[in-house]
């Protein structure tokens, strides 16, 4: 390489030593950049070695998860092999089922009945391979009527505020129910708020063939016996209810008894209204409607069943029938006509036109009384609360910019009546003027009765109370040891005696007997 140098150095211009210094440079930087290529070399080996090492911890982890799994899918597979199982329930002394399950089956049935919470509970144990054993009906029902009369039995704390509520039910038969519903008048929601059936509590319930007075009076006072005198008592407008009240006066302990103001204004409105010409003759066209339309193609456009019975509280859905009728005579294009000539929906219907202006009318008062409702049932009654009640009304005439003389006279009277009630408080009192916890009480047992409403009380009655509480098993567990079934036949028998449905079971024995 030396002698190939010298030959060629002629070719340069540069000094020879210079052109010795880059060569030298040239070679240094050749070995710096070999040996850096050899660490780089070995420090790729490390990694390669450690990378591999890195694979096969990884390797034996899979092999672990791999093996973990499969041993998980063998447990699993022998699990699906056994029953499935109720969460731990320790069965009551002297049952065969623990409370949680009680529970369960308690508000399931006050939901939907005891025969269907039995079948419901079936089909859901089955879906999930439970082979726990499920509680037959009457044992439901049983269960219920002795933790009713176990909530009837437990101590009432005394106060000096409590409220009660106090009305009749009845049902075919001369058994007529007197319930009693109390909250203490610290416990009323905060103004703005409604009244949930749950903070109700039944104080008592008692079933006679007849209520006079002196029996009136004998329950009041049995009741203040065991958790003292009241300072409120609110009923309906029966004088055997609010009248016997005087019962409970004492020297120095006023009893404050209020009207229902529900019930007022359905009085209110059958004064009005209920009497005149026009709604008779409405309220017979409506019921022939009914028959000459629900099994033809006008079946869409059936009224409502009448309801005898504080048909005045309920008109709502009436006024809302006849105003839709209304509507679609006058838009024979609407989708609910199609399929249904002109002149058959005037020849069925057509009478609706000439009570346009009466459900004008009657409108006006209904949105009155449920203006009334929704603010009594939010605020109670307090030193005010007509003044507030007449705001709101007036509010409601102008925003719907009509004027009627009927819902004017409405209104007056339904201020007047709250005005007359809450004279009797003091200014620093409030109280409620409303019994629809009751009445929803009282409709809640008979969705607890089904079909048995029709049949007259039975001893089903004792379990009237029940329906107002959302049970826990700790409450199950608390109540239920303290009455026993034999406990709940005497007071089914104290209350009761021979009920209806026994009477009749018996005369249709006796007829089978003398005829078969």
């Amino acid at each position: 390489m030396v002698p190939l140098l010298f030959q060629s150095v002629s070719q340069y211009t540069s000094p020879i030593y210079e052109i010795a210094r880059n060569v030298l440079r040239s070679r240094n930087n050749q070995v710096a950049k070999g040996q850096r290529l050899v660490g780089e070399l070995e420090e790729t080996r490390r990694d390669r070695d450690e990378l591999a090492t890195k694979l096969q911890r990884a390797q034996a982890e899979l092999e672990e998860t791999r093996r973990r799994l499969e041993q998980q899918e063998n447990r699993t597979r022998d699990l699906e092999k056994q029953p499935q199982r109720l969460p731990s329930d320790l069965p009551l002394k002297h049952h065969s089922f623990g409370p949680a399950l009680i529970a369960v089956c308690i508000n399931l049935s006050n939901q939907i009945g005891f025969r269907p919470t039995e079948t419901a509970l079936k089909i859901v144990f089955k879906f999930l391979g439970i082979l726990d054993k499920v509680p037959s009906w009457s044992t439901i029902r049983l269960w219920s009527c002795r933790l009713g009369v176990s909530l009837l039995q437990e101590p009432v704390e005394a106060a000096d505020d409590w409220i009660w509520l106090v009305d009749h039910s009845n049902q075919i038969g001369q058994h007529k129910i007197l319930q009693i519903l109390g909250i203490r008048a610290s416990d009323l929601p905060s103004p703005g708020e409604t009244l949930p059936l749950e903070k109700m509590r039944v104080l008592a319930v008692a079933i006679k063939t007849s209520w006079a007075w002196n029996d009136v009076r004998e329950e009041y006072q049995k009741l203040a016996r065991r958790i003292g005198t009241p300072r409120y008592v609110i009923t309906d407008g029966a004088k055997e209810l609010w009248e016997t009240v005087d019962v409970l006066q004492k020297p120095g302990k006023e009893v404050i008894v209020l009207r229902d103001f529900k019930h007022f204004a359905a009085n209110v409105f059958e004064k009005l209204i209920g009497k005149s010409e026009r709604f008779v003759s409405f309220r017979q066209r409506w019921g022939q409607t009914r028959s000459a339309v629900q099994q033809t193609e006008l079946g869409c456009f059936t009224p409502p069943a009448q309801k005898e019975t504080a048909r005045f509280m309920n008109l709502g859905p009436t006024i809302r029938w006849a105003s839709m009728v209304s509507y679609h005579l006058s838009h024979p294009q609407s989708k609910a006509r199609q399929g249904i000539t002109a002149s058959r929906m005037n020849e069925k219907l057509g009478w609706v036109r000439d009570y346009r202006a009466d459900l004008r009318c009657w409108t006006r008062c209904q949105q009155v009384l449920q203006t009334s409702l929704r603010l009594i049932n939010r605020l109670g009654l307090s030193v005010g609360t007509s003044q507030k009640l007449k705001e709101e009304l007036e509010r409601l005439r102008v925003d719907n910019s009509w004027d009627c003389e009927t819902s004017t006279s409405m209104a007056n009277q339904l201020v007047a009546f709250v005005h007359d009630e809450e004279s009797k408080l003091a200014a620093d009192e409030r109280t409620w003027l409303s019994t629809e916890n009751l009445e929803s009480a009282f409709g809640q047992f008979k969705r607890l009765e089904r079909q048995h409403s029709k049949g007259g009380f039975t001893s089903l009655a004792s379990a009237m109370p029940t329906v107002l509480c959302r049970w826990t098993s700790d409450r199950v567990r608390q109540l239920l040891p303290k009455v026993t079934t034999k406990q709940l036949n005497s007071w089914v028998q104290q209350e009761l005696g021979c009920t209806l449905g026994a009477k009749r079971k018996l005369a249709y024995r006796e007829s089978a007997a003398q005829t078969g």
